[in-house]
Parts: structure tokens; C-alpha cells; sequence
């Protein structure tokens, strides 16, 4: 997940007093929304003008991410024509939605479920997780860029991280335990299955990316959007592109995920049993532009009952290319017609770039992107 704000205003005294003390009660908005406010506190309201220019048009209605269908996707009849479906998507949308991946309904509708069980703890049992230590073990927070951002969002999270460390077993919490560690198998193998597939659309040797590691450093964030009072006054989650390799994505069917496409917002409805894969800033780095990270959103939630999302990011765990502790452009992809536009960086700038400010889009690219 990626971070934005440039605006370096300090903010009030009174604001950061209010953040701190929504802070410090460990509720969350899941605890606000609970308590049956019906305006919310000042700290969550974003701009009219910023709010209007998140709105899906009318032109983009009728629009929707891919939907790619993974059956047989072993067969030498139909992987070709699944490569290409995979490429033109990541490269066009950045964004699509998998049927027929291979893992179970129930092994989704469960963990979806524990995932909610746990936001639907009481304050007592999820303050013992709550924290803002970012980058390792559990952690239970609300709005992970909470003193960083401009305007709060209207959400909760747990993160896990699944990978290169993961965590001892009785640190997860007990509600969602099982599913927790079962998801991150099921994720895994979807990602590598997909980054097979993502590689060889780019003429890539088999298993490459997997062999970079790109699939073992994950991240599992289980999001609650409770319902809000005011839904047109705050958002869910700021625009922002992913900075990871790849996301996968599940969520019930409460909508609120908007894609930019072509300029326009554009709503993505749940389609039962399926995954949302999106590109990260770091894909599009090492692709040297040729898959797409997109900037996308999720609205703050109207419903009566909340959203619930689970994301897993994928992303570099062993920082050494060509002998260097760098990072850029695949050199097998770069070639005299097709230069690099990216130039090398280093973990610590990465990661610098991630937790310095709040949510952003492909703020990171936009810093080592090579002038023409």
C-alpha cells in the first residue's frame, strides 16, 4: 500500500489533539461508527473539490476491469491465450479479476468471515493488537498513514506479515488464526501462478520472478469499512497505486473499489468467488513500464453492513540485483531500441519513500524516472 501528500502545512493543534486521542482509545472507526455518531469527527473530512473528482462518470458506467478465466491453465491450448488475456490486461487496466483460480468458495467465504469476526470484537480484545510498529509481526491500527495524511479515512486494518518472517502462530489472533495462515497459501500460489503467467508475457525465462523473490515477502491486511454517517464528506481509502509487486484481493459484496481507467473512476463489482489482482509501482519499475500500476480508491462505505476486503502484497524480499544491493528495469528486458526509463534504487530510498508520508500514486516512479 502507497502513500501521498506533498502539502507540508502543519497541522493544527486542535486536529493532531482529536487524532491522538482517536489514537489512543484504540476503537477505531468500527468503534465510532458503533457508537452511533451521526456526524463524523472533523479530522475524516475531505475536500468537496477532492471528493467531486472521485465520483465514477457516466461514461465510465458501463466499463469494468477484465475478468480473466484461469481454467486449464496448464493446457497447451489455452495458456497462450491466457498469457495474452494477462499482458493486455496488466498493461492496459492494471487491474483484473480471476474465475476458475483454483482455490476453494468456502476456503474465500471463510476467511472473509474471520476476518470480520475479528473487526467485530470487542474494543478490549482488539486494543491487545492495536499498535503503529509498521513492517513486521501483527498489527491492528486504523489508518496506518493516520498522522501523515491531510484527512483520515473510514477504515480499520489487521496486518499480518506472512513472509520472509513470518510470525509464531499464537501472535495471530485466535478468531481468524486458521484462515489467516490458510489464505496466505492459497494467495501465494495464485500470485505465482500469476507471475508465471505475467513473466511470460514479457519473453521472460520460466519462474523468474519467483526466483527474484518476488513472492516472498507478503504482507495480508484484513480491511474493515464500517458504515459511515456521512459516506459524502470522507472516502474509505485515498487514491493511491500499490508500491508492492503484485496485490491479490478478495472482498464481499459490498462494493466501494474504483479503478482510474482512461482518466475516469470506474466502480468494480464483486463477482462471487473471484480474486482482484492489480500491478504494483515496483512491477511497473521492473517491467521498465510495461505493466501498468494504476491509481485506485475505495469509497467510504453507505451499507448497512460493512465492506470487507483482504489484500495480500507480494513484494521483493532478497534486495540484490546484478551484484548490487540496487534495484530497476530487468536488464534481460532492456535493449538498445529499449532503453531503460527507470533508473536503480536502493532499499532504504524504497522504503524511505513508503513511510514518509501518506497514502500517494507512484510517487516512487515518478522519483527515479529517467528525463527523455
Amino acid at each position: 500500500m502507497t502513500a501521498a501528500n506533498t502539502d507540508t502545512a502543519a497541522p493544527s493543534d486542535d486536529r493532531m489533539k482529536a487524532v491522538k486521542e482517536f489514537d489512543e482509545s484504540k476503537s477505531g472507526v468500527k468503534g465510532l461508527s458503533d457508537s452511533g455518531i451521526t456526524s463524523i469527527p472533523e479530522f475524516f473530512v475531505h475536500p468537496p473539490e477532492t471528493l467531486s473528482k472521485l465520483k465514477p462518470s457516466s461514461n465510465a458506467a458501463t466499463l469494468s476491469i477484465p475478468v480473466i478465466d484461469l481454467s486449464d491453465l496448464n493446457s497447451t491450448d489455452r495458456r497462450p491465450a491466457i498469457v495474452t488475456q494477462i499482458k493486455d490486461a496488466a498493461r492496459t487496466w492494471g487491474f483484473f479479476q480471476l474465475i476458475n483460480h483454483g482455490v476453494p468458495v468456502s476456503a474465500i467465504n471463510e476467511t472473509l468471515e474471520a476476518i470480520k469476526a475479528f473487526h467485530e470484537q470487542s474494543q478490549e480484545e482488539k486494543s491487545k493488537y492495536y499498535r503503529r510498529e509498521e513492517g513486521r509481526g501483527v498489527m491492528y491500527s486504523s489508518n496506518n498513514d493516520l498522522y501523515r495524511s491531510k484527512a483520515a479515512t473510514w477504515h480499520d486494518a489487521l496486518q499480518v506479515w506472512m513472509g520472509p518472517d513470518p510470525p509464531e502462530a499464537e501472535e495471530i489472533p485466535e478468531v481468524c488464526r486458521g484462515e489467516v495462515v490458510t489464505w496466505d497459501r492459497h494467495a501465494t500460489e495464485v500470485a505465482e501462478n500469476v507471475m508465471e503467467l505475467l513473466g511470460e508475457g514479457l519473453g521472460l525465462e520460466g519462474g523468474r520472478f519467483k526466483e527474484l523473490t518476488f513472492s516472498e515477502k507478503r504482507l495480508l491486511v484484513g480491511l474493515c469499512y464500517p458504515p459511515c454517517p456521512e459516506p459524502d464528506r470522507t472516502v474509505g481509502l485515498t487514491p493511491h497505486s500499490d508500491s508492492s509487486f503484485l496485490t491479490v484481493l478478495m472482498q464481499n459484496q459490498v462494493k466501494g473499489l474504483r479503478v482510474k481507467h482512461d482518466g475516469e473512476w470506474v466502480e468494480v463489482s464483486p463477482v462471487r468467488g473471484g480474486l482482484i489482482v492489480n500491478v504494483g509501482d515496483f512491477l511497473q519499475i521492473v517491467s521498465n513500464g510495461e505493466y501498468q500500476s494504476v491509481e485506485h480508491c475505495v469509497a467510504a462505505n453507505s451499507a448497512e453492513e460493512p465492506r470487507i476486503s483482504i489484500v495480500m502484497f507480494f513484494n521483493l524480499a532478497k534486495w540484490r540485483s546484478r551484484s548490487s544491493n540496487y534495484y530497476g528495469p530487468l536488464p534481460e528486458l532492456l535493449s538498445p531500441e529499449r532503453p531503460a526509463i527507470y533508473r536503480d534504487f536502493t532499499e532504504q530510498e524504497f522504503l524511505h519513500n513508503l513511510f514518509s508520508k501518506g497514502f500517494d500514486s507512484k510517487s516512487m516512479i515518478e522519483k527515479i524516472k529517467i528525463p527523455n
